[in-house]
């Protein structure tokens, strides 16, 4: 017996010893492996957690991967110290899909489980507790144990674990950290990065003397005085019967009485009130109301959908902007669900979550829960243990859903399939959400549906090539035309200071005229901020960040010099440091100056921006999103924020303020991201009744990409493309590796980056491109270079090419002046 995946249940023989791979969350090269002693055998199980030390004194909640009879043959393996999960945690899926994301995207298993797991289930001898200040002085409730540490919190507010070890004079110390988690004693340090605070709600009660009717009739007929809080009596009487549970907020508001009212009626002892803590989570009806009938297009969609999906694990449904994908998604949900499956419903952005949401939950009501990074830590442990039970069948969410512990995963839908938000950038794992969903599909023997207006050109060729099956909806929902799309050449506008204008009179004009209709704008330009950078009128010296290789941005309403790569802020510049001149011009302009232009241009106007740097917080996306929706707003200013796959009835124009950036990038995927960006923000024009407009301001009209978004002729733009990417070896005709390098001094990063190259180049010579710096190429006080690898289509020359990888930056970091490098390989980069 070399390997035992057992339950609770399996009887496993006492007289061999057995051995554990266990995972725990750092970058280690390989999973390492303790023994389990004789007691705890027959509560270890894979996917639950045990108590672990690594080195001298470092302790870990590491996740149990296999138990195995073979003992190390180099070490002498220490023991796990403690069992501390009934259940697992993750499925064997789960541990699976970790295990094949390491192995595809060149990390380790620990860094997969970092990126995977809630806090909550990461403790080490570094976690910081802290005294939770809502759980009071009462420990009455506790054990010996737990006393000790509660009251030691409660007056020093704060310990490390290897401070409640000395405590406790024990060394199994996560089961009684567990518990007080558990019971709100007191918090994980992380969390207090989410700001995080328990979510309680007073809720009032009938004192217990008052419950027999008897009683209730003596004091309701010798009721003197106090007629408001009589009312406010009956009102709770009647809510408790209609209701079961009565808060605070919702009595107060159906009597209509005051705090002080109902403070007189506790006094009295007539009622109580308590704190409890509630669920954060909102609890809808679970229950399936589909109140729509599909059009034609819709319907056929529908069946072609379910015919490809029958022969093959992926479909992809290309339908143009408002044909109604959403629908032929909900449908396929509702067949998931009714034959007891679990669907993920993935999307790029978190601000589209909001308005789906609302939609899905018309539908689906309780069924469908939402996941994504702005959770704080304690609602992810709540949505992940009702994913986990099996309780929520639909899940909503950013590329991080795709972790979280599926029983039965039936149906994974990606829509926006071709969003480069998909694409997990640091840190590790970085990963493709769309590619990593298919494979986590195909573990569940599940359907993968991909959904896009401009599919990404790798996802298409698939589909154009028999990998994946093929739907096209070309007509938009209630037969609208797609918007007219003008071009307005800007090279011929001058303005004052001779800078770029921002809003021409053309679209000026359009907006006028929008607003005189009672129509709504939305205005796109993807720089934030007030102005991208600033120069003296004199020498032309540009204010960079110092810490990194670019220019400051300014931001006006902070009145200060922002840099958008490191974060640091910096006083505005009123004095050139090159040659002492006070004059600077601002160049370029971002969201925050048009937000400015457009008040002054349109005094009366309802205007917002939605970008970084105005919407934060949970919920200010849904919060902005609902007052366009309400037709509050007029003109909506925004980054890439307002692009993406949102649905508004009366947006009649959509100006692109400066398409000369989108195209201007020195990227091999510049013309496609072009396209699909154009093409999804004029989408968001005209969706309900009359035709859109859009209108694109930009210098160099000529452009080819442009022709294809005036025409909406995407299957044009992708023949033209296909056909430059495979004369020039880029994907879908390729697969792609890029390896950066990282360090403080420039010149051991670029003689680590050649170094590096020339190892490479026995084996991969012809596929190289570089070493090279790119266009920032000093972030953070780190100097960065990079090195493309570009490989035909060949799974075992990327597996070598893999492999090669992870052996020479081993060699590279055994180089006593490369041993600092950072070394980050990017597989398949965007």
């Amino acid at each position: 017996m070399t390997e035992l995946e057992f339950n609770n249940n399996t009887d496993v023989s006492n007289s061999v010893t057995h051995y554990v791979e266990v995972l725990i969350p750092l970058a280690l090269p390989r999973n390492y492996t303790w023994k389990v002693p004789v007691e705890m055998l027959h509560l270890v199980q894979p996917g639950g957690r045990v108590e672990v030390i690594l080195g001298r004194n470092k302790k870990y909640a590491g996740i149990v991967k296999r138990l195995h009879t073979n003992k190390p043959a180099a070490f002498e393996p220490k023991e796990i110290l403690n069992v501390l999960d009934d259940a697992p945690i993750v499925f064997s899926q789960q541990l699976d899909f970790w295990e094949w994301m390491a192995h595809y995207y060149l990390c380790s298993e620990g860094e997969v489980m970092q990126a995977a797991l809630p806090t909550h289930f990461k403790l080490s001898s570094e976690t910081v507790l802290l005294f939770n200040d809502e759980a009071g002085d009462d420990f009455s409730h506790l054990d010996d144990e737990e006393f000790l540490v509660a009251e030691a919190l409660s007056i020093r507010k704060e310990l490390r674990l290897a401070e409640v070890q000395q405590l406790l004079d024990v060394s199994h110390v996560y089961p009684v950290i567990k518990r007080l988690l558990e019971k709100n004693i007191c918090l994980v340090w992380e969390e207090l990065k989410h700001t995080y605070k328990e979510k309680k709600e007073t809720f009032v009660l009938l004192h217990p003397k008052y419950m027999q009717e008897e009683a209730l009739a003596e004091l309701m007929n010798t009721w003197g005085k106090a007629p408001k809080q009589l009312e406010l009596l009956l009102a709770y009487l009647h809510l408790s019967k209609t209701e079961g549970q009565v808060t605070q907020p919702e009595l107060l508001k159906k009597s209509g009485a005051s705090a002080a009212q109902l403070k007189g009626l506790v006094e009295k002892g007539v009622l109580l009130t308590e704190k409890r803590s509630v669920d954060r989570l909102q609890q809808l009806p679970k229950e399936i109301s589909i109140n729509f009938q599909l059009t034609a297009v819709q319907e056929l969609a529908l069946e072609q959908v379910k015919k490809h999906l029958e022969q093959k694990q992926v479909c992809l449904l290309h339908g143009i902007t408002s044909s109604g994908k959403t629908l032929v998604y909900i449908r396929m949900m509702e067949d998931a669900i009714r034959q007891g499956k679990q669907v993920l419903y993935m999307l790029p952005e978190i601000a589209l979550t909001a308005q789906v949401i609302r939609r899905l939950q018309l539908y689906f009501g309780g069924y469908i829960v939402i996941y994504h990074s702005r959770f704080n830590p304690n609602e992810r442990v709540e949505l992940w243990n009702k994913v986990k039970s099996g309780e929520a069948k639909i899940v909503l969410g950013a590329r991080s859903s795709l972790f979280l512990p599926f029983r039965n995963l039936g149906l994974v839908i990606c829509d926006e399939e071709h969003d480069p938000s998909f694409k997990q950038q640091d840190p590790a794992p970085r990963y493709n959400a769309r590619d990593a969903a298919i494979y986590l599909a195909s573990l569940f023997r599940a359907k993968v549906l991909l959904g896009s207006a401009t599919p990404s050109l790798e996802s298409y060729y698939n589909a154009m090539q028999g990998k994946y099956g093929l739907v096209e909806m070309t007509q938009r929902f209630g037969d609208i035309a797609l918007p007219e799309i003008e071009l307005v050449d800007t090279k011929n506008i001058r303005t004052a200071d001779k800078s770029k204008p921002i809003i021409t009179p053309a679209l000026q004009q359009a907006v006028e005229d929008c607003l005189t209709r009672s129509k709504q704008v939305i205005l796109f330009q993807n720089r934030r901020g007030y102005s991208p950078y600033q120069v003296c009128q004199s020498c032309g010296w540009i204010p960079h960040c110092k810490n990194c290789d670019v220019s400051l941005t300014f931001h006006k309403l902070q009145n200060k010099l922002v840099c958008h790569y490191c974060g640091t802020t910096y006083p505005p510049v009123t004095v050139c440091e090159a040659c002492g001149n006070h004059h600077f011009t601002q160049q370029n302009f971002g969201t925050e100056r048009i937000e400015e232009a457009l008040q002054e241009i349109f005094p009366k106007a309802r205007i917002a921006r939605m970008d970084m740097d105005a919407v934060k917080g949970k919920h200010a996306h849904d919060a902005l999103i609902q007052l366009f929706e309400q037709h509050r707003i007029d003109i909506l200013v925004g980054t890439q924020m307002v692009v993406k796959g949102l649905d508004f009835e009366h947006v009649a124009l959509v100006g692109i303020l400066d398409a000369d950036a989108i195209l201007g990038f020195a990227d091999f995927r510049v013309n496609e991201r072009g396209f699909q960006l154009m093409e999804q923000v004029s989408g968001r024009a005209g969706r309900k009744g009359e035709q859109g407009k859009v209108l694109i301001q930009v210098r160099n009209t000529s452009h080819p990409v442009l022709q294809f978004v005036r025409a909406h002729d995407y299957q044009a733009f992708v023949q033209t493309e296909l056909q430059n990417r495979q004369q020039f070896g880029y994907p879908p005709f390729s697969r792609m590796i890029q390896l950066t390098f990282k360090h403080k001094l420039q010149e051991t990063v670029v003689a680590a980056a050649r170094q590096m190259a020339d190892w490479m180049k026995p084996a991969f010579g012809h596929y190289l491109i570089g070493p090279a710096a790119p266009v920032v190429n000093r972030v953070r006080n780190q100097y960065i270079m990079e090195l493309m690898i570009k490989l035909p289509k060949d799974l075992h020359l990327l597996q070598q090419c893999k492999d090669q990888v992870h052996l020479l930056t081993a060699h590279l970091h055994q180089q006593q002046p490369f041993k600092s490098v950072v070394v980050i390989p990017d597989i398949d980069p965007l």
